[in-house]
């Protein structure tokens, strides 16, 4: 087969909610692989699930399995009201899962959504787990999506996404890694004014940078660190909340100084891959914080590079699409993580898979 109907799911850190996209992949004269979007929806999760996988990581190891397999039923049930919704079928189903452990440097990154669990509620073969193999090879096992990035969009200079943390991929020098964290923290404050996330960017429009704070954060060690790199919620617990709490700014001038900081280190990375002339490189850009003005406003503020925010669709859903083209490369035995990505020993064919592929070879 050069032609799948694919279910792509993907869900986030910053845990907005399950994004579901059924798309069509077609390998065309290059090797490359066209897409046409189907159908995409972003089930939001309700208060319960939240509260769920934002403690996980803290709960005994009987919670951790149950949880790994209620929310894979949760997944493959989503995954089926949708289908009938749309009145689509579907080849493959390829799910990221949601990460509660990111250690890579104990050899550790792990996602629940369990694959049997999908494939017994929908009936579709199943493909999860991309990280655990990369990660084993000695690799960061993120981002992933660089692969995608090159054989789908590939036009572009660099992709940078804004998701819960803000990752990019260079296809030219075989590249990517994450940058710095993104929504995950920017939706920490808006939280504390009682929103799920800054609209539009205007509680950092109505504030001030603080200047020392911004300083500090970009101080932080992980910045200076050579690529491939990537980062974790540990992290952020660890090395980068414990500063912003330290100060006694008014939380409107953080989300500023927040958004700020994003954009520097965004910069700094496009100005890197660019060997100092980002000028002619054009950057495309996805993920939730497309959507925040002010965060595209201050990158903008401080690259010479064309910014370019495509489609709602694809903002939104760019990652479950790369995961569908995960999935089929995992299904064809071919390579789905590169090594210059995720540092590992080697690139390796990554993914469980479950169900019955014979029809799909």
């Amino acid at each position: 087969m050069n032609k799948y109907n694919v279910v792509g799911v993907m869900s986030g850190t910053s845990m907005d909610g399950l994004d579901i996209a059924h798309v069509t992949l077609q390998q065309n004269e290059q090797g490359k692989w066209d897409f046409t979007f189907n159908a995409s929806i972003t089930v939001p999760y309700e208060e319960k699930w939240r509260l769920r996988l934002s403690k996980l990581r803290h709960q005994n190891s009987l919670v951790f399995y149950k949880t790994d397999r209620f929310y894979g039923q949760y997944i493959g049930e989503c995954i089926q009201k949708f289908l009938e919704d749309y009145n689509l079928e579907a080849d493959l189903v390829s799910s990221h899962g949601h990460t509660v452990f990111h250690q890579p440097e104990n050899n550790i990154s792990v996602q629940i959504g369990d694959g049997n669990s999908i494939y017994a509620t929908t009936g579709i073969p199943t493909v999860t787990n991309f990280r655990a193999l990369d990660v084993i090879l000695g690799g960061e096992g993120a981002p992933l999506v660089g692969l995608a990035d090159q054989h789908m969009f590939g036009e572009f200079d660099m992709c940078l996404n804004l998701g819960g943390f803000a990752n990019i991929s260079c296809s030219s020098k075989q590249v990517a890694f994450d940058v710095t964290p993104c929504n995950i923290i920017l939706n920490r404050i808006a939280r504390e004014f009682d929103q799920e996330f800054d609209q539009d960017g205007a509680i950092a429009e109505s504030g001030s940078i603080d200047y020392d704070l911004l300083s500090e954060l970009n101080d932080i060690a992980y910045y200076t660190y050579e690529h491939p790199k990537s980062l974790g919620r540990e992290w952020i617990s660890s090395d980068f909340w414990p500063i912003v709490r330290s100060y006694d700014t008014p939380k409107e001038d953080k989300m500023k100084t927040l958004v700020d900081h994003i954009a520097v280190q965004v910069c700094n990375s496009i100005e890197e891959l660019s060997d100092g002339d980002a000028s002619s490189k054009r950057i495309y850009v996805t993920g939730g914080g497309a959507f925040n003005t002010a965060l595209i406003n201050h990158i903008q503020s401080h690259t010479d590079a064309e910014v370019i925010v495509p489609t709602a669709q694809i903002v939104e859903f760019k990652e479950a699409l790369a995961f569908a083209l995960l999935g089929v490369l995992r299904v064809n035995n071919q390579v789905n993580v590169l090594s210059s990505h995720t540092g590992s020993k080697k690139d390796s064919v990554s993914g469980s898979l479950y169900g019955d592929f014979s029809k799909l070879i």
